[in-house]
């Protein structure tokens, strides 16, 4: 059954209905607004939990660059957000979306779980296990991240990977000014985990003090 915040993420899609994320803790700045796209899931997968590599019922990891991706929820004050909701979703290595709407000819990768969700522990901090992001069909290399702040509108922004030559080309990233974009992107580094290739940090400051909703 949808709850009530997922239902406005599903009806805001297109429009931008986020609020803030950061690489920077210390700068506690929000980051601009970025749209959820057309792919966010119009059903959430049965096996829908932190590690996307990996589908209940199927022996094989997914193609790709395996990656652990982990950070933090904090408010601008620095205070972490427990017990927080998060959702990331993105295409797999194909450059294929889980969606009735993509139409793509190149296969779909079905070990790949394309959607996955976890809640931030007592200190607001989140982990994932996904593949390092791909290019899809006139977009650089991203990963869609949402958090479901209790009684709000999601927050909503893109991950972009840090010197990657298609970033100044794609036309969602060159709109975030240019002073702002560090706050959107995280370094892909080696991996010191078993089962992972590569690594990535990126913290998220919702635009909220204390516990209380911030106007954005």
């Amino acid at each position: 059954m949808i709850n009530h915040n997922r239902r406005k993420l599903l009806l805001g899609l297109g429009g931008a209905i986020a609020t803030c994320a950061s690489g920077n803790v210390a700068a506690l700045m929000p980051t601009p607004r970025q749209t959820a796209g057309p792919f966010y899931p119009a059903t959430l997968p049965l096996d829908d939990d932190s590690d996307l590599t990996r589908v209940a019922g199927k022996t094989d990891q997914a193609a790709g660059t395996i990656c652990d991706l982990g950070g933090s929820i904090l408010d601008i004050n620095g205070k972490p957000l427990p017990d927080m909701r998060i959702e990331i979703w993105q295409c797999d290595a194909n450059g294929r979306y889980r969606h009735p709407r993509e139409t793509a000819s190149r296969p779909l990768d079905e070990n790949f779980q394309g959607h996955g969700l976890t809640h931030t522990n007592n200190d607001g901090r989140y982990s994932f296990r996904t593949i390092r992001p791909v290019p899809y069909p006139g977009r650089t290399p991203h990963i869609h991240i949402a958090v479901f702040p209790d009684g709000e509108s999601p927050f909503v922004t893109q991950l972009y990977i840090a010197g990657e030559a298609r970033n100044e080309s794609d036309f969602l990233y060159s709109r975030i000014p240019e002073h702002k974009r560090h706050m959107v992107i995280a370094e892909f580094k080696p991996s010191d985990t078993t089962g992972s290739e590569q690594q990535a940090a990126f913290n998220i400051i919702l635009n909220r003090a204390s516990g209380t909703p911030q106007d954005t």
